[in-house]
């Protein structure tokens, strides 16, 4: 490699462009946190490292001298760290995985498929596509917070409207009736009852929802925390079904993966199923295995496992007998990805009106439930 591709290369590493995309620093310009406290990377961060690890090795430089290059390019203490560290651990070729596993900050599932990538001598092959698998992992978790955030700021809304007409609105209405010498019964006094007790526990109301944003919150930042949302929203049959296809598209992403690494299948199913939340799911694929062990293809015992039905299950088929298993799930995982998609959006398009009117409902019933009384009060005078 000559100076001027160095140089290049260097430049790469400091903030240039490669295929359009600016790189900032080894991890995409986010801090990973201190090494200390073995806080793993996040997607962003896993993508960063691994697409510029892509473009080291597709340059003829090799990995160690890469991470020589991204350290002294490096100007943020934690980054530097972490390259130290995997420095120090692979004094000898083939060790990159080793030493990615030795600093605690590295996905599991990355360090494995960087081990087999040494294995078979496409290293660059498997960074550039754990770059598009992680950029495509933290695609989906913002997709889905952001399909949550809208419906929740809706709520908030709709919450604060109720509220506001409950301590303010009746208490208006209260004191007409009472110059009219009459006084609010049913629905509107249990309205009143319930907005005195708002403003006589009022700090005791606000606590114990702090409390509970706070523990969803916290709950939400620890495994057993999103083990049990998870598990709850397998209770709702939209989510179980968001669930299942978010699996069939990390399965048949993976799959692909591996299999172009130079994996068996069998060791790509092995690999796969570390990466699959439904428990029913991981079942299937253990059936698979268990087919397989008889002699029948995998494309065919996916089929008849039902993790792929009608066109997906005709593409692996085909895929499998015409030797390009790996690019047909390639594509069935793009398939997937867009159909996760398309749910998002029609989520999206039907939770506004649905809030909206129940939010409209709730806010006439409570005017008609106290106008309707009045009208006729004022009517017999």
């Amino acid at each position: 490699m000559n100076g001027e591709e160095v140089k290049e290369e260097q430049g790469i590493l400091r903030g240039g462009e490669d295929g359009g995309k600016k790189r900032h620093s080894v991890f995409g310009g986010k801090r990973p946190g201190r090494v200390g406290k073995i806080r793993h990377l996040s997607n962003l961060e896993a993508a960063a490292f691994a697409g510029q690890m892509a473009v080291v090795l597709k340059s003829g430089i090799s990995g160690i001298e890469g991470i020589t290059l991204m350290y002294e390019n490096s100007e943020d203490p934690e980054e530097r760290e972490i390259l130290k560290r995997i420095l120090d651990e692979s004094a000898y070729p083939g060790a990159l995985a080793t030493a990615m596993e030795k600093t605690g900050v590295f996905p599991t599932y990355m360090v494995r498929l960087v081990r087999i990538g040494e294995r078979t001598g496409n290293l660059d092959t498997v960074m550039a596509a754990l770059e598009e698998y992680y950029e495509n992992e933290e695609e989906m978790r913002r997709e889905s917070s952001d399909a949550m955030l809208y419906p929740l700021i809706l709520t908030c809304v709709m919450f604060a409207v109720i509220v506001v007409l409950v301590l303010r609105v009746i208490p208006v209405f209260e004191q007409v009736y009472r110059e009219l010498g009459t006084e609010l019964t049913g629905f509107p006094l249990l309205l009143k009852e319930i907005g005195d007790g708002i403003r006589t526990y009022s700090i005791s109301v606000l606590l114990i929802l702090g409390s509970l944003v706070l523990i969803i919150f916290v709950s939400r930042l620890t495994e057993e925390g999103r083990t049990f949302w998870h598990n709850f929203g397998r209770h709702f049959k939209a989510a179980r079904r968001e669930y299942e296809e978010t699996d069939a598209y990390r399965f048949s992403r993976v799959m692909s993966m591996t299999l172009s690494s130079g994996l068996t299948p069998e060791e790509g199913l092995d690999m796969a199923i570390d990466l699959i939340s439904e428990k029913d799911f991981r079942d299937k694929i253990d059936e698979v295995r268990k087919d397989m062990a008889k002699g029948i293809p995998m494309a065919q015992s996916l089929k008849d496992h039902g993790i792929f039905s009608g066109m997906y299950a005709r593409m692996a088929i085909l895929g499998e007998k015409s030797g390009s298993l790996d690019q047909v799930l390639g594509d069935i995982s793009v398939f997937y990805r867009q159909q996760a998609q398309e749910r998002l959006n029609h989520f999206i398009s039907s939770i506004e009106p649905i809030l909206i009117i129940i939010l409209s409902v709730l806010t006439g019933a409570i005017l008609l439930s106290v106008m309707l009384p009045l009208l006729g009060v004022i009517s017999s005078l």
